[in-house]
């Protein structure tokens, strides 16, 4: 049997008492309705899951040129704030606690899909096709955002983390990676700009940090995290300088007294984690590189980033296929395996709320119940 670690004890997140430190990542899933309002599949979905040690809820776009595909979650309009609400009611009630993310498409997106044509740091498209509503579709160029464009956006985020906590979030997460818009501001393929937001890596920086500063005034930094994956090629994005860019932009935040930096993919050997770690004074969520979804990866994976210095691991394919995910591994037990691909990303139960849970804990609240006893 393999025993679980570090990661099964009870863990801090600034005022946030945790029952251990394995986070549910964020997941896009396209359960929303068509105009972004989370939907009652979803509060069932992450119910339960509520004994995650902090669900961190899918992207969220802050307005709607954000939007990147059908079906996504949105936190710009009173109507998305309640059915955000309903959710965090039914995670709280099985014992839970959750951040939202919020994610600006930037040039990931389209007008048949927004009804907008996206905007982003330079009128550089995503390369091939994107998924619309009517199917794939080649990608448009994206509009160049003037200067009135990026304090608008600024403001956006920050109303977008107010509406959150009003929804009842504990706190927001600034998605500033996988090639999303803060991330093509980061990087020197998408943002050709020659002014003071683009050019050398202090121009570069300059919109997440911008971001960032003003979610953590609106809502308070101990409740603000951010996202960042370094070297990450998704969405187009090509990184030339990413030893250079990356503890830049961790500099410029590391002072503000935020709740957590996030790192996707991260890599425990890597010189670049190790400066990370150094430059971040804070709370370091890390997401484990897993090769299968079993419970041995996801132990193995999560102790050698603790190891190294991370204080939070974060997992996503895990929690999707195992809702029971702590006491599946505290047990030793065997993980389910995620199902057809092609169910992470169509509306309805199956592939969702589906799998099952240990026999004997059929219910979110039993396994909420089970790990607090054994976490005591």
């Amino acid at each position: 049997m393999t025993h679980p670690t570090a990661l099964l004890e009870p863990a801090a997140l600034g005022p946030l008492a945790l029952p251990h430190r394995l986070l549910m990542a964020p997941l896009t899933r396209n359960r929303a309705a068509a105009d972004g309002t989370p939907t009652p599949l979803m509060a069932t979905y992450y119910a339960q899951r509520a004994s995650a040690g902090l669900i961190i809820a899918e992207a969220s776009t802050p307005n709607p040129v954000g939007q990147t595909y059908p079906n996504i979650t949105a936190i710009h309009t009173a109507e998305h704030v309640a059915g955000w609400r309903r959710v965090t009611d039914a995670v709280r009630a099985a014992g839970g606690r959750m951040f939202l993310q919020i994610q600006h498409g930037g040039r990931v997106g389209h007008p048949a899909t927004s009804g907008l044509t996206p905007v982003a740091p330079s009128p550089v498209p995503l390369p091939g096709t994107i998924v619309t509503p009517g199917g794939h579709r080649p990608a448009v160029v994206p509009r160049e955002m003037t200067g009135e464009d990026i304090r608008a956006t600024v403001a956006d985020f920050a109303a977008a983390a107010r509406r959150a906590i009003e929804a009842g979030f504990e706190g927001v997460e600034v998605h500033s990676a996988n090639g999303h818009l803060l991330h093509q501001f980061l990087a020197g393929n998408t943002n050709r700009r020659t002014d003071g937001y683009g050019g050398p890596v202090a121009g570069r920086i300059r919109f997440a940090a911008e971001v960032v500063e003003a979610v953590a005034a609106a809502v308070g930094p101990e409740r603000t995290g951010v996202r960042i994956s370094p070297g990450n090629t998704v969405n187009g994005i090509a990184e030339t300088d990413t030893d250079d860019l990356y503890p830049a932009l961790v500099e410029a935040l590391a002072p503000r007294g935020l709740a957590y930096l996030h790192l996707v993919h991260a890599d425990p050997g890597a010189p670049l984690f190790r400066r990370i770690r150094a430059l971040w004074p804070g709370t370091l969520v890390a997401n484990p590189v897993l090769p299968e979804v079993t419970t041995e990866a996801v132990l193995a994976g999560s102790a050698r980033l603790l190891e190294a210095g991370a204080d939070l691991i974060a997992v996503g394919r895990p929690f999707l296929a195992n809702p029971d995910l702590p006491a599946r591994l505290r047990l030793g037990a065997p993980l389910n395996p995620v199902r057809d691909r092609y169910l992470m990303y169509v509306g309805g139960a199956d592939g969702y709320t589906d799998y099952p849970a240990l026999d004997g804990q059929p219910s979110s609240d039993s396994i909420v119940a089970l790990d607090a006893g054994r976490v005591a």
